[in-house]
Protein backbone atom coordinates (compact mmCIF):
# COMPACT_ATOMS: atom_id res chain seq x y z
CA UNK A 1 0.00 0.00 0.00
CA UNK A 2 2.75 2.28 0.83
CA UNK A 3 4.11 1.68 -2.61
CA UNK A 4 0.95 2.40 -4.41
CA UNK A 5 0.61 5.83 -2.09
CA UNK A 6 4.12 6.77 -3.37
CA UNK A 7 3.06 6.34 -7.01
CA UNK A 8 -0.28 7.24 -6.67
CA UNK A 9 -0.94 10.99 -5.91
CA UNK A 10 -3.68 13.83 -4.51
CA UNK A 11 -2.19 17.03 -5.21
CA UNK A 12 -3.53 20.84 -5.94
CA UNK A 13 -2.84 23.53 -8.35
CA UNK A 14 -3.05 27.04 -8.39
CA UNK A 15 -3.35 27.67 -12.09
CA UNK A 16 -2.57 31.16 -12.04
CA UNK A 17 -2.32 33.78 -14.94
CA UNK A 18 1.36 34.53 -13.73
CA UNK A 19 2.44 31.94 -11.67
CA UNK A 20 1.15 28.30 -11.34
CA UNK A 21 2.19 26.66 -7.94
CA UNK A 22 1.57 22.68 -7.41
CA UNK A 23 1.16 21.14 -3.68
CA UNK A 24 1.91 17.50 -3.66
CA UNK A 25 0.26 15.80 -0.98
CA UNK A 26 2.58 14.60 1.75
CA UNK A 27 5.02 17.20 0.80
CA UNK A 28 3.74 20.46 0.57
CA UNK A 29 4.49 23.03 -2.33
CA UNK A 30 7.03 21.52 -5.02
CA UNK A 31 6.72 23.68 -7.96
CA UNK A 32 6.20 27.42 -8.62
CA UNK A 33 6.72 28.53 -11.69
CA UNK A 34 5.50 31.66 -13.76
CA UNK A 35 2.84 30.51 -16.24
CA UNK A 36 4.52 31.09 -19.49
CA UNK A 37 6.08 28.72 -22.10
CA UNK A 38 8.16 28.71 -24.60
CA UNK A 39 8.05 27.09 -28.22
CA UNK A 40 9.88 26.04 -31.06
CA UNK A 41 7.87 26.43 -34.28
CA UNK A 42 10.79 24.94 -36.17
CA UNK A 43 10.32 21.88 -34.59
CA UNK A 44 6.58 22.44 -32.92
CA UNK A 45 8.73 21.52 -29.38
CA UNK A 46 8.07 23.38 -26.03
CA UNK A 47 11.82 23.94 -25.35
CA UNK A 48 11.09 25.88 -22.17
CA UNK A 49 8.33 26.42 -19.31
CA UNK A 50 8.32 28.61 -16.20
CA UNK A 51 11.43 31.05 -14.92
CA UNK A 52 13.36 29.89 -18.02
CA UNK A 53 10.86 30.32 -20.29
CA UNK A 54 9.96 34.09 -18.54
CA UNK A 55 13.13 35.02 -18.86
CA UNK A 56 12.93 34.97 -23.10
CA UNK A 57 9.56 37.71 -23.03
CA UNK A 58 10.67 39.98 -25.67
CA UNK A 59 14.52 38.42 -26.47
CA UNK A 60 13.33 35.57 -28.96
CA UNK A 61 14.42 35.44 -32.41
CA UNK A 62 11.70 34.69 -35.17
CA UNK A 63 11.10 30.67 -34.98
CA UNK A 64 10.56 31.17 -30.78
CA UNK A 65 7.44 31.89 -30.04
CA UNK A 66 6.82 32.86 -26.02
CA UNK A 67 3.31 32.03 -25.16
CA UNK A 68 1.20 32.62 -21.64
CA UNK A 69 -1.44 30.05 -22.47
CA UNK A 70 -3.91 32.03 -19.32
CA UNK A 71 -5.10 35.66 -19.92
CA UNK A 72 -7.25 37.11 -17.07
CA UNK A 73 -7.73 33.48 -14.80
CA UNK A 74 -9.09 32.09 -18.30
CA UNK A 75 -7.28 29.35 -20.49
CA UNK A 76 -6.78 31.41 -23.74
CA UNK A 77 -4.44 28.77 -25.96
CA UNK A 78 -5.96 25.12 -24.64
CA UNK A 79 -3.13 23.42 -25.91
CA UNK A 80 -0.02 25.52 -24.97
CA UNK A 81 -2.03 25.30 -21.23
CA UNK A 82 -1.80 21.32 -21.17
CA UNK A 83 1.97 20.98 -22.53
CA UNK A 84 2.70 23.34 -19.69
CA UNK A 85 0.88 21.57 -17.18
CA UNK A 86 2.02 17.96 -18.49
CA UNK A 87 5.85 19.51 -18.33
CA UNK A 88 5.23 20.94 -14.53
CA UNK A 89 3.87 17.30 -13.82
CA UNK A 90 7.19 15.43 -15.17
CA UNK A 91 9.16 17.36 -12.91
CA UNK A 92 7.92 15.04 -10.08
CA UNK A 93 8.68 12.13 -11.79
CA UNK A 94 11.04 9.95 -9.24
CA UNK A 95 12.67 6.69 -9.03
CA UNK A 96 12.02 6.40 -13.25
CA UNK A 97 8.95 6.03 -12.09
CA UNK A 98 5.57 8.23 -13.52
CA UNK A 99 3.32 9.09 -10.61
CA UNK A 100 -0.50 9.01 -11.28
CA UNK A 101 -2.17 11.48 -10.07
CA UNK A 102 -6.02 10.11 -8.54
CA UNK A 103 -7.35 13.70 -7.67
CA UNK A 104 -6.40 16.94 -8.97
CA UNK A 105 -7.47 20.19 -7.09
CA UNK A 106 -7.54 23.16 -8.77
CA UNK A 107 -8.44 27.12 -8.35
CA UNK A 108 -10.66 28.79 -10.58
CA UNK A 109 -11.97 32.50 -10.69
CA UNK A 110 -15.36 32.86 -9.36
CA UNK A 111 -16.61 34.43 -12.97
CA UNK A 112 -16.13 31.40 -15.37
CA UNK A 113 -18.64 30.19 -17.49
CA UNK A 114 -18.99 26.06 -17.83
CA UNK A 115 -17.22 25.99 -21.15
CA UNK A 116 -14.38 27.67 -18.83
CA UNK A 117 -14.70 25.51 -16.36
CA UNK A 118 -15.01 22.10 -18.19
CA UNK A 119 -11.09 23.14 -20.49
CA UNK A 120 -9.34 23.65 -17.04
CA UNK A 121 -11.08 19.84 -16.23
CA UNK A 122 -10.14 18.75 -19.46
CA UNK A 123 -6.63 20.46 -19.13
CA UNK A 124 -5.89 18.57 -15.87
CA UNK A 125 -7.51 14.89 -16.97
CA UNK A 126 -5.31 15.25 -20.59
CA UNK A 127 -1.83 15.64 -18.27
CA UNK A 128 -2.90 12.41 -15.98
CA UNK A 129 -5.28 13.55 -13.70
CA UNK A 130 -7.90 10.88 -12.78
CA UNK A 131 -10.77 13.11 -10.88
CA UNK A 132 -10.72 16.78 -11.20
CA UNK A 133 -12.35 19.22 -8.47
CA UNK A 134 -12.69 22.79 -9.16
CA UNK A 135 -12.43 24.86 -5.40
CA UNK A 136 -13.02 29.05 -6.39
CA UNK A 137 -10.13 31.15 -5.86
CA UNK A 138 -11.67 33.13 -2.53
CA UNK A 139 -12.93 30.47 -0.68
CA UNK A 140 -9.26 28.25 -1.42
CA UNK A 141 -7.41 31.58 -0.19
CA UNK A 142 -9.88 32.60 2.77
CA UNK A 143 -9.14 28.65 3.96
CA UNK A 144 -4.96 29.22 3.31
CA UNK A 145 -5.05 32.83 5.48
CA UNK A 146 -6.78 30.27 8.19
CA UNK A 147 -10.27 32.23 8.15
CA UNK A 148 -13.44 30.68 10.05
CA UNK A 149 -15.19 30.10 6.78
CA UNK A 150 -17.50 27.23 7.87
CA UNK A 151 -18.75 29.22 10.53
CA UNK A 152 -22.32 31.75 9.79
CA UNK A 153 -19.71 34.69 9.78
CA UNK A 154 -18.93 36.64 6.92
CA UNK A 155 -15.17 36.63 5.83
CA UNK A 156 -14.31 39.35 3.05
CA UNK A 157 -11.24 38.44 1.01
CA UNK A 158 -9.33 40.11 -2.07
CA UNK A 159 -7.45 38.39 -4.06
CA UNK A 160 -5.33 40.44 -6.22
CA UNK A 161 -3.58 38.24 -8.56
CA UNK A 162 -1.69 38.64 -11.82
CA UNK A 163 -4.93 38.75 -14.26
CA UNK A 164 -8.00 38.94 -11.94
CA UNK A 165 -8.98 40.55 -8.84
CA UNK A 166 -11.54 38.10 -6.95
CA UNK A 167 -13.45 39.96 -4.10
CA UNK A 168 -15.98 37.39 -2.17
CA UNK A 169 -17.65 37.29 1.03
CA UNK A 170 -17.95 33.70 2.81
CA UNK A 171 -19.99 32.41 5.06
CA UNK A 172 -21.14 28.63 5.71
CA UNK A 173 -18.57 27.30 3.15
CA UNK A 174 -20.03 29.02 0.18
CA UNK A 175 -19.60 32.73 -1.81
CA UNK A 176 -22.38 35.02 -0.30
CA UNK A 177 -21.48 38.05 -3.37
CA UNK A 178 -18.65 38.27 -5.24
CA UNK A 179 -17.15 40.33 -8.13
CA UNK A 180 -14.01 39.41 -10.65
CA UNK A 181 -12.23 42.15 -11.91
CA UNK A 182 -9.43 42.14 -14.68
CA UNK A 183 -7.66 44.60 -12.57
CA UNK A 184 -4.62 42.66 -11.37
CA UNK A 185 -1.12 42.68 -11.83
CA UNK A 186 -0.64 42.06 -15.18
CA UNK A 187 -2.71 45.64 -15.79
CA UNK A 188 -0.76 47.35 -13.12
CA UNK A 189 2.36 46.37 -15.40
CA UNK A 190 0.19 47.55 -18.76
CA UNK A 191 -0.61 51.20 -16.96
CA UNK A 192 3.17 51.83 -16.25
CA UNK A 193 3.78 51.07 -19.77
CA UNK A 194 1.78 53.46 -21.08
CA UNK A 195 2.46 55.98 -18.83
CA UNK A 196 6.22 55.75 -19.26
CA UNK A 197 5.18 56.27 -23.11
CA UNK A 198 3.41 59.17 -22.60
CA UNK A 199 5.45 61.01 -19.76
CA UNK A 200 8.86 59.63 -21.39
CA UNK A 201 8.48 58.76 -24.78
CA UNK A 202 9.88 55.82 -24.16
CA UNK A 203 8.74 52.01 -24.80
CA UNK A 204 9.73 49.75 -22.23
CA UNK A 205 8.43 45.56 -22.18
CA UNK A 206 6.91 44.12 -19.68
CA UNK A 207 10.04 43.03 -17.31
CA UNK A 208 10.84 46.46 -17.12
CA UNK A 209 7.28 47.93 -16.10
CA UNK A 210 6.96 44.89 -13.73
CA UNK A 211 10.74 45.76 -12.58
CA UNK A 212 9.35 49.25 -11.67
CA UNK A 213 6.22 48.49 -10.22
CA UNK A 214 8.24 46.13 -7.32
CA UNK A 215 10.78 48.76 -7.09
CA UNK A 216 9.17 51.82 -6.85
CA UNK A 217 5.41 51.06 -6.66
CA UNK A 218 3.23 52.12 -4.24
CA UNK A 219 -0.47 53.41 -3.62
CA UNK A 220 -0.33 56.47 -1.57
CA UNK A 221 2.81 58.76 -0.67
CA UNK A 222 5.57 57.47 1.64
CA UNK A 223 7.82 59.01 4.03
CA UNK A 224 10.79 57.56 1.90
CA UNK A 225 11.22 58.26 -1.69
CA UNK A 226 11.91 55.82 -4.25
CA UNK A 227 13.01 56.40 -8.06
CA UNK A 228 14.66 53.30 -9.91
CA UNK A 229 16.51 53.78 -13.70
CA UNK A 230 14.71 52.22 -16.22
CA UNK A 231 16.01 51.17 -20.17
CA UNK A 232 13.85 51.10 -23.01
CA UNK A 233 13.66 52.51 -26.65
CA UNK A 234 13.11 56.21 -27.60
CA UNK A 235 10.43 56.83 -30.13
CA UNK A 236 12.07 60.08 -31.53
CA UNK A 237 15.37 58.55 -32.14
CA UNK A 238 15.01 55.24 -31.97
CA UNK A 239 18.12 54.69 -29.64
CA UNK A 240 18.46 53.27 -26.27
CA UNK A 241 18.10 55.43 -23.15
CA UNK A 242 17.74 55.41 -19.94
CA UNK A 243 15.15 57.02 -17.60
CA UNK A 244 14.77 57.73 -13.47
CA UNK A 245 10.87 56.42 -12.59
CA UNK A 246 10.13 57.98 -8.90
CA UNK A 247 7.58 56.22 -7.09
CA UNK A 248 4.70 59.32 -7.67
CA UNK A 249 5.33 58.26 -11.52
CA UNK A 250 3.95 55.14 -10.64
CA UNK A 251 1.44 55.78 -8.26
CA UNK A 252 0.02 58.44 -11.14
CA UNK A 253 -0.04 55.16 -12.80
CA UNK A 254 -1.88 52.65 -11.22
CA UNK A 255 -4.56 55.24 -9.66
CA UNK A 256 -7.19 54.30 -12.40
CA UNK A 257 -6.56 50.71 -11.44
CA UNK A 258 -6.80 51.07 -7.78
CA UNK A 259 -10.27 53.31 -7.64
CA UNK A 260 -11.19 50.74 -10.24
CA UNK A 261 -10.36 47.75 -7.26
CA UNK A 262 -11.48 49.87 -4.37
CA UNK A 263 -14.70 50.67 -6.03
CA UNK A 264 -15.27 47.43 -6.42
CA UNK A 265 -14.69 46.25 -2.82
CA UNK A 266 -17.04 49.18 -2.17
CA UNK A 267 -20.15 47.91 -4.23
CA UNK A 268 -19.15 43.79 -3.01
CA UNK A 269 -20.12 45.41 0.96
CA UNK A 270 -23.33 47.43 -0.17
CA UNK A 271 -24.88 44.64 -1.88
CA UNK A 272 -24.06 41.95 1.51
CA UNK A 273 -26.64 41.31 4.50
CA UNK A 274 -26.61 43.52 6.61
CA UNK A 275 -25.84 41.14 9.47
CA UNK A 276 -22.87 40.01 7.29
CA UNK A 277 -21.46 43.78 6.89
CA UNK A 278 -21.14 43.95 10.70
CA UNK A 279 -19.13 40.89 10.49
CA UNK A 280 -16.98 42.66 7.87
CA UNK A 281 -16.54 45.60 10.41
CA UNK A 282 -15.27 43.57 12.84
CA UNK A 283 -13.14 41.05 11.45
CA UNK A 284 -12.02 42.64 8.48
CA UNK A 285 -10.80 42.69 4.89
CA UNK A 286 -8.19 40.23 3.96
CA UNK A 287 -5.81 40.89 0.97
CA UNK A 288 -3.81 38.31 -0.66
CA UNK A 289 -2.13 37.69 -3.85
CA UNK A 290 0.51 39.58 -5.10
CA UNK A 291 -0.79 42.68 -5.61
CA UNK A 292 -1.37 42.70 -1.85
CA UNK A 293 2.62 43.04 -1.93
CA UNK A 294 2.05 46.65 -3.55
CA UNK A 295 3.48 49.19 -0.84
CA UNK A 296 0.43 51.33 1.09
CA UNK A 297 -2.61 48.80 -0.45
CA UNK A 298 -4.11 48.05 2.14
CA UNK A 299 -3.80 51.74 4.25
CA UNK A 300 -5.20 52.90 0.66
CA UNK A 301 -8.55 50.53 0.95
CA UNK A 302 -8.72 51.07 4.95
CA UNK A 303 -8.89 54.86 4.04
CA UNK A 304 -11.80 54.52 1.15
CA UNK A 305 -13.90 52.01 2.82
CA UNK A 306 -13.15 52.85 6.59
CA UNK A 307 -12.92 49.30 7.24
CA UNK A 308 -9.44 47.37 8.74
CA UNK A 309 -7.40 45.75 6.02
CA UNK A 310 -5.48 43.20 6.55
CA UNK A 311 -2.39 41.53 4.64
CA UNK A 312 -2.61 37.81 4.89
CA UNK A 313 0.79 35.90 5.73
CA UNK A 314 2.81 35.35 2.38
CA UNK A 315 -0.22 36.36 0.26
CA UNK A 316 1.42 35.00 -2.56
CA UNK A 317 0.79 31.54 -1.46
CA UNK A 318 -2.67 32.27 0.07
CA UNK A 319 -4.73 29.77 -2.65
CA UNK A 320 -1.94 27.02 -2.80
CA UNK A 321 -1.93 26.83 1.01
CA UNK A 322 -5.90 26.42 0.86
CA UNK A 323 -5.94 23.98 -1.86
CA UNK A 324 -3.03 22.25 0.34
CA UNK A 325 -5.37 21.84 3.15
CA UNK A 326 -8.51 20.48 1.36
CA UNK A 327 -6.32 17.82 -0.67
CA UNK A 328 -4.55 17.17 2.91
CA UNK A 329 -8.31 16.30 4.33
CA UNK A 330 -9.99 16.05 1.33
CA UNK A 331 -13.07 14.51 3.51
CA UNK A 332 -13.54 17.14 6.06
CA UNK A 333 -13.44 19.92 3.03
CA UNK A 334 -14.99 18.08 -0.24
CA UNK A 335 -18.37 20.30 0.21
CA UNK A 336 -16.54 23.07 -0.70
CA UNK A 337 -16.14 21.47 -4.54
CA UNK A 338 -19.91 20.65 -4.81
CA UNK A 339 -22.21 22.21 -6.75
CA UNK A 340 -23.95 25.05 -5.36
CA UNK A 341 -26.37 27.78 -6.31
CA UNK A 342 -24.66 29.97 -7.96
CA UNK A 343 -23.91 33.23 -5.52
CA UNK A 344 -24.71 37.17 -6.63
CA UNK A 345 -22.82 37.97 -8.72
CA UNK A 346 -21.98 41.58 -9.94
CA UNK A 347 -20.59 41.88 -13.05
CA UNK A 348 -18.63 44.58 -14.93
Amino acid sequence: MKFLDNIFKDIGIDLGTANSIVYLKGRGIVINEPTVAAINTKINKIIAVGEEAKKMIGRTPAHINVVRPLINGVISDFEMTQEFLRELLLRLRTNRILMSYRRAVLSIPNDLTEVERKSVEDAAVNTGCSHVFLAESPIAAALGAGLPITEPTASLIVDIGGGTTDIAVISLGGTVVSKTLKIAGDKFNEDISRFVRDEFRLAIGESTAEFAKISVGSALPASEKLDAPIRGRDFATGLPREVIIKDSHVRAALSRSLVAIVESIHEVIETTPPELVGDVLNRGIYLCGGGALLRGIGELINKEICVPVRIVEDPLTCVIRGLGNIVEEFDLYKGLLSASPKPLAINL
